[in-house]
């Protein structure tokens, strides 16, 4: 690397880079490019070039975004952070693609050059490792809106992944809270009628006339107050899914409407006499027994064993535990998009506490008890005393703060987010989790989150 007198000056005639200066800067892990009001590049360290995949002199002198060679979307987001004014460092996470193909996750980020301040200083981060295992996290902990990694939920989600690639009728038990609409969901996003509408009718608490309008349709003068021919879910829903949420409060009188549906894939809207063929695939759910139901005369036998050709069965929250601490981030995360509060953590009593809850209202109960911990905690962690009362005083006094051992989820988050801090450096992640490089390359072999 040389530099000529000229080249080492600045208007206002200071040196802006000594050759000591130019050698600590090409020791550093991060890449750093300098660039000048107009934008183009005076000086980029090793390990910017090498990013890049580019020679000093393939890089000076040419606009920083050219050099960067980032996508459109990309571009507009570095050149937002480049004319940024001082202040609170922003990053823009992009993908940067090198000549050889390979390409890097980097957080880039950008502050004014303090010798000469319509300049600027462009700091990237190679983030790749940690975007790596934090999609691999992320795909064993979330199934489209599900979340959880309890041996329970990952049988929902291989059931889930079975059951998309076919049309056959499915009936997914579980209790109310459980998520059995995000079951559904994510049932007809992952089939090949993801395009087509997903329409979802709760069949509890509507009335006989309200429930048959509302599936079959109806003709003009059916009944009172109907002033014109109406269709229903099922010909709203041609080429799509219908999930019927509890499908176990059904009147007698439309479980056979119902079961001529399934059978022959046709309706006849209500007052009418023409049926209408109907492409529709049936999602049912239900928080009861439905063969207790049979028993008691409440719901047809033949309907039952239409519905139910595949079954889902979604466990309550009380019997998946283990995925309280990744629903508790999520539902955070969540609480503080929709709130504006600053709210960053669950203390370790709290957790204690949400983990030996019973849930009586599941998966629901606790991302509102999440919501409402959030919009009382006035300050960066959410304690006990900012969860609903219910929760806090169903459990015993606590003397002392109780921290809860860490499961499998939660070592795994822990060492992602000393990754994550550590820009991706081993050693300092080790460091930053209190172990030896050995032990945290083993619980990375361990979680399965180091390619072998």
């Amino acid at each position: 690397m040389t530099h000529n007198k000229e080249q080492d000056t600045c208007d206002h005639g200071s040196a802006f880079a000594p050759e000591d200066l130019l050698s600590m800067l090409d020791l550093l892990r991060a890449g750093v490019m300098l660039a000048g009001p107009g934008g183009e590049v005076l000086f980029a360290n090793r390990t910017c070039r090498e990013l890049l995949e580019q020679t000093e002199t393939e890089v000076t002198g040419r606009h920083y975004l050219d050099v960067l060679a980032l996508a459109a979307p990309y571009r507009a987001e570095v050149a937002a952070v480049f004319a940024e004014a001082p202040g609170p460092r922003q990053r823009a996470p992009v993908r940067l693609e090198a000549p050889s193909g390979r390409h890097y996750w980097t957080e880039i980020e950008a502050q004014p050059d303090p010798r000469a301040p319509d300049r600027r200083i462009l700091y990237l981060y190679d983030v790749s490792e940690v975007h790596h295992l934090r999609r691999q996290l992320d795909e064993r902990t979330h199934f489209q809106d599900l979340v959880g990694k309890s041996d329970a939920m990952r049988l929902v989600y291989e059931q889930i992944t079975q059951l998309s690639q076919v049309d056959t009728t499915v009936l997914i038990r579980g209790e109310t809270g459980a998520g059995k609409e995000l079951v559904a969901r994510a049932l007809h996003f992952a089939s090949h009628r993801k395009d087509q509408p997903f329409i979802p009718v709760n069949c509890a608490g509507l009335t006989e006339s309200l429930i048959g309008s509302q599936l079959f349709g109806h003709k003009r003068g059916a009944f009172t107050g109907a002033i014109s021919d109406q269709k229903g879910v099922f010909e709203a829903a041609d080429g799509g899914a219908v999930f019927l949420d509890e499908i176990g409060d059904i009147p007698l009188s439309l479980q056979t409407s119902l079961l001529r549906v399934l059978q022959e894939r046709e309706i006849t809207r209500l007052g009418d006499s023409v049926p209408h063929k109907v492409d529709v695939r049936f999602i049912a759910a239900t928080s009861r027994t439905l063969s207790d139901e049979v028993a008691k005369g409440r719901f047809r036998e033949d309907l039952l064993f239409r519905i139910r050709v595949a079954r889902i069965l979604l466990p309550p929250l009380r019997k998946r535990r283990e995925d309280i601490p990744l629903l508790v981030d999520f539902f955070l995360e969540r609480a503080r998009a929709a709130t504006g509060r600053r709210v960053l953590e669950v203390s370790a009593t709290a957790m204690s506490i949400l983990m030996d809850y019973h849930w009586p209202g599941n998966v629901r109960e606790l991302e509102s008890a999440i919501e409402a911990g959030v919009i009382r905690c006035r300050g960066a962690v959410l304690l006990p005393e900012d969860l609903p009362v219910e929760i806090l005083h169903a459990q015993p006094a606590v003397a002392a703060p109780v921290i809860i051992p860490y499961s499998r989820a939660d070592e795994q988050r822990r060492i992602l987010d000393a990754l994550e801090r550590a820009r991706g450096n081993r050693a300092a992640a080790a460091r930053l989790l209190g172990m030896g490089r050995a032990t945290l390359y083993r619980k990375l072999r361990k979680h399965g989150l180091l390619e072998r």
